[in-house]
């Protein structure tokens, strides 16, 4: 599944060189990523879930199609999962899932002319394969800190998650003429996390983001 990503994200980015007018950007910021669950959550966890914050990276072209409006496929590393955190008295403990994805994301954009450059609009379909993932504890009771981790498995009768997501993006930013560009993000995961062998809740990722680029 890995290669497939791969070999699609070099397919586009082959495919926008051959066009005219392409332009190539990077940008790159902070993930504050959540997993959203089907069941309600009770009020108690609701008030320990927390953002986990991460990192992402995308390599994008840009194809225009028409006047301010173009096509940016992209390839991207991403950071995604969520938090938990709680404290009583002296006491306190977190837990977070840490997933690394690569995602192949299309996103449709509208740039609006403003001041010395343009502010855009877009959103767009993604899919995205985990390469790698974490669980992370730590906990200090009475005064003692303990902290552990383990592998999450996205693979196999047993695993712990499904490796493959795939959701919508939407994204808003400014861009210099230049070519600097300030963004900001969110993705909505539509792909259900949770394994058949797991119980009947489904999750998905939930992921705003905010970030700095550069469009040559």
């Amino acid at each position: 599944m890995k290669k497939i990503l791969l070999s699609l994200g070099a397919a586009f980015l082959l495919a926008a060189g051959a066009q005219a007018q392409v332009s190539y950007g990077i940008k790159a910021g902070l993930n504050l990523g959540k997993i959203s669950f089907s069941e309600d959550l009770s009020d108690e966890y609701k008030d320990a879930e927390k953002m986990n914050p991460s990192f992402y990276v995308t390599g994008f072209a840009d194809i225009p199609v028409a006047p301010s409006f173009s096509i940016q496929p992209g390839i991207s590393l991403q950071g995604k999962g969520s938090k938990f955190k709680v404290s009583e008295g002296g006491d306190s403990g977190s837990q977070s899932t840490n997933v690394m994805s690569i995602e192949i994301p299309v996103n449709a954009v509208y740039s609006i002319p403003a001041g010395p450059g343009s502010v855009f609009l877009g959103a767009g379909p993604y899919v995205g394969y985990a390469v790698s993932g974490k669980y992370k504890w730590e906990a200090n009771i009475g005064g003692e800190k303990e902290s552990d981790d383990a592998k999450i498995d996205f693979s196999g009768d047993d695993k712990d998650m499904n490796a493959f997501d795939a959701g919508i993006n939407f994204l808003a930013g400014y861009k210099l003429a230049n070519g600097f560009l300030i963004n900001a993000g969110y993705g909505l995961g539509l792909s259900n996390l949770t394994p058949k062998n797991d119980a009947d809740v489904k999750s998905s990722h939930r992921v705003l983001s905010f970030g700095i680029g550069f469009q040559f």
